[in-house]
C-alpha cells in the first residue's frame, strides 16, 4: 500500500471526494486496500505472465459484501500500471447473457479502458495502432513521410501481416480496420464511425457502410472469439501487452432458465479452454461469483467439465489458501479490518487537512473503532455491508467537521444516523431498526 505522504494531491483529493459522496473511487484503490496484501505477489506474477505473451484464468469467490468488485478493480489498477487494457462486464440475463459471446464482446469494448483513456478506449487504441504501423513503415527506411500513397500501401501490407493469424479465422476484422483507415484518410467521418461501431460489435450498423468494407451481417457468437483475438493483437502492437477481462456476478446464471443456464455454463467452459489453448496471448480472464455458484447444483457443478476446471480444495484453514490456485476466496470484512480501513483513510485525509493535529487527536483509532462498531451494528453485524456507509460517515460527517470547526468533538456533538434515502437496496434490507415513514434511524454512538 502506498504511504499517504507519497500520494499526489490530485490522487488524494479524488479518493477522499469519492468516499465523501459514498461512491467507489475510479482510481487510487491501492491507497486504502485492506487485507489484499496476501494476493499481491501471486497476482503480479500472473500479470507478468500475461505481459510476456501468456494467458491466465482466475476465479474469485466470496459472499455478497466480501469485496469481490473492489478486488477486481484494485487488480485492474495494477494491470493498468503495467500497460494492460482492462474491461469489466456485469453478467446479466437480459443485458449481457453469457452464452451470447457477441454481446459479451460488445460490452467488453464499451467498457474498454487504459491508463490514459476512459471507456470506451477503442478509438484511441485503433488510432494508436495505425500510428504505430506508420512509424514502423517509416522506420524501415523504404518510404518517406511525404510519399502518402507509398506510406498507405506499406501500412496496409503491414496490417495484413500483423493480423494474418486473425484473418484466417475472421477475415472481416481486418477488412473493417482497413476500410476504417481509408475513411479516416478521406475525412469520411460518418463511414469511419459506422465501421468503428461494427468493429466494436455494435448491431444495426448501416448496410451501406458494411458494403464499402465488403462485410455483411452482424457479429455472431463465433465471430466474437475471432474479434477478441484481433483486439489483443491490436492492443499488443500499440503498446498494451495484454487485456484484463473481468466477468462480474457470474452467479446470475443460477437464476435463468435451464436452457439459458446450460448455454452460459458451456460458454464459460469454452472461454476457459480457449485461454488454456494459447489462442489468446496477453489475456487475463477473471470471473467472480458466490460460493453457491461454484459449489451448487444450479451453478458450476451442473456442468462436470466446468466444475473440474474450477476445482480447488478449500478444506484447509483459510490462512493457508494458495493465492496461486485457479480459484481464490475472499473472506470478507470483519470489524478489525473495518477499523483498519478507517484508520488508513483517516491517515490519508490528514495529509491534506487544514488542522491535521486536531483531526489526529479527536479522530483517533479508538473513536474509529466505536464508529465502525456502531455502523456495523446498525446492519445487524453484517460488516461486509458496512464499508461504504462507514467511510462516507467518517469522511463527510466526522473528519470534515473536525477539520473545519475548532470546537467540534465527534464524541459529544455527533450522533450517527442512517436514512433509507442514502442507502442502497442491500443496505436498507440489512438495517436492524426501521423507523416509520422511512425516517432517519438513530444509532447509539458512545
Amino acid at each position: 500500500m502506498t504511504t499517504p505522504v507519497s500520494v499526489s494531491t490530485v490522487r488524494r483529493r479524488e479518493v477522499i471526494d469519492a468516499l465523501r459522496r459514498g461512491t467507489v473511487p475510479s482510481a487510487g484503490l491501492d491507497l486504502f486496500a485492506v487485507g489484499l496484501e496476501r494476493f499481491e505477489n501471486a497476482l503480479d506474477d500472473e500479470l507478468a505472465t500475461v505481459t510476456s505473451g501468456g494467458a491466465v484464468f482466475k476465479a474469485v469467490r466470496g459472499e455478497y459484501g466480501s469485496g469481490k468488485t473492489f478486488f477486481t478493480r484494485w487488480l485492474a489498477e495494477r494491470a493498468k500500471r503495467r500497460g494492460l487494457a482492462t474491461t469489466e462486464i456485469q453478467v446479466s440475463e437480459t443485458e449481457t447473457p453469457l452464452h451470447r459471446l457477441e454481446t459479451v464482446y460488445r460490452r467488453l469494448v464499451e467498457r474498454l479502458a487504459t491508463a490514459s483513456a476512459q471507456p470506451s478506449a477503442l478509438r484511441d487504441v485503433i488510432d494508436g495502432w495505425f500510428f504505430t504501423l506508420e512509424e514502423d513503415v517509416l522506420a524501415a527506411g523504404s518510404v518517406t513521410a511525404d510519399d502518402i500513397e507509398a506510406l498507405s500501401a506499406g501500412v496496409e501490407e503491414l496490417l495484413e501481416q500483423r493480423l494474418s493469424s486473425v484473418a484466417r479465422v475472421t477475415p472481416v476484422f481486418a477488412a473493417a480496420l482497413r476500410s476504417y483507415r481509408r475513411a479516416r484518410i478521406d475525412d469520411d467521418h460518418t463511414l469511419a464511425e459506422s465501421l468503428l461501431a461494427w468493429i466494436g460489435g455494435q448491431p444495426n450498423v448501416a448496410a451501406s457502410a458494411k458494403r464499402v468494407a465488403g462485410i455483411r451481417g452482424d457479429l455472431d457468437h463465433f465471430g466474437a472469439l475471432g474479434f477478441l483475438q484481433g483486439l489483443l493483437t491490436v492492443l499488443r502492437d500499440c503498446g498494451h501487452p495484454g487485456l484484463l477481462i473481468v466477468l462480474d456476478e457470474i452467479e446470475t446464471l443460477q437464476r435463468v432458465r435451464t436452457d439459458v443456464r446450460e448455454k452460459g455454463l458451456n460458454a464459460l467452459r469454452q472461454l476457459i479452454d480457449e485461454v488454456d489453448s494459447g489462442r489468446y496471448p496477453g489475456l487475463y480472464l477473471m470471473i467472480t461469483g458466490t460460493p453457491a455458484f461454484f459449489d451448487g447444483q444450479q451453478g458450476a457443478q451442473r456442468l462436470t467439465p466446468l466444475a473440474q476446471r474450477l476445482a480447488t480444495d478449500f478444506g484447509t484453514d483459510p490462512r493457508f489458501d494458495s493465492p496461486r490456485a485457479v480459484q481464490i476466496r475472499l473472506a470478507g470484512f470483519d470489524l478489525l479490518k473495518l477499523v483498519q480501513l478507517g484508520s488508513t483513510v483517516r491517515d490519508l485525509y490528514l495529509v491534506g487537512a487544514r488542522s491535521p493535529e486536531r483531526v489526529r487527536t479527536k479522530v483517533d483509532d479508538a473513536y474509529i473503532g466505536v464508529l465502525a462498531s456502531a455502523v456495523a451494528g446498525g446492519f445487524g453485524g453484517k460488516v461486509g455491508v458496512a464499508p461504504r456507509v462507514f467511510l462516507r460517515k467518517l469522511v463527510a460527517d466526522v473528519l470534515d467537521r473536525v477539520d473545519e470547526f475548532t470546537d467540534f468533538d465527534p464524541r459529544q456533538h455527533y450522533a450517527l444516523t442512517m436514512s433509507a434515502a442514502e442507502l442502497t437496496l442491500e443496505e436498507r434490507n440489512s438495517l436492524t431498526t426501521r423507523a416509520a415513514d422511512a425516517e432517519d434511524v438513530e444509532l447509539d454512538l458512545p
